[in-house]
């Protein structure tokens, strides 16, 4: 993966890895996002059966996905009593739009910054010619 903004530039990018960089997931994460879309909604225990990994692992997985909004938790009710919880991923479009826009907003905050860059050469200027009067 890439270390700067200029590296990225100039590599050979998947749609993963974009979704990964944007949303801030590994590809264990993105893997159970998938997991989800073909296999529906799962327990923690079924996706890490699919994803041939302890509970656990599935669990933080999936901590990450709600996090970042792709996926959320339903709880259903078992009728001896009691509930578990099913785990839902949203449609691939829902994320599309989540990661455009996403990245539309990064877009501007850069802008904004470089637009603020002007104001301080400016200032970084004028000291250098002040200092070398």
């Amino acid at each position: 993966m890439a270390n700067s903004i200029h590296e990225m530039i100039r590599a050979s990018f998947r749609c993963e890895d974009m979704v990964k960089c944007v949303l801030g997931l590994k590809s264990l994460d993105i893997e159970a996002y998938n997991a989800l879309l073909l296999d529906g909604p799962l327990t923690t225990e079924k996706l890490g059966e699919i994803l041939n990994r302890e509970r656990s692992t599935a669990y933080r997985s999936l901590q990450n996905l709600i996090a970042c909004g792709i996926v959320y938790r339903e709880t259903r009710s078992i009728e001896s009593g009691g509930y578990y919880y099913e785990y839902v991923a949203i449609e691939p479009q829902e994320m599309k739009q989540m990661v455009k826009k996403n990245v539309d907003e990064w877009y501007n905050q850069m802008n904004d910054l470089i637009e603020k860059m002007d104001d301080k050469v400016s200032v970084l200027i004028q000291r250098m010619d002040e200092e070398e009067n």
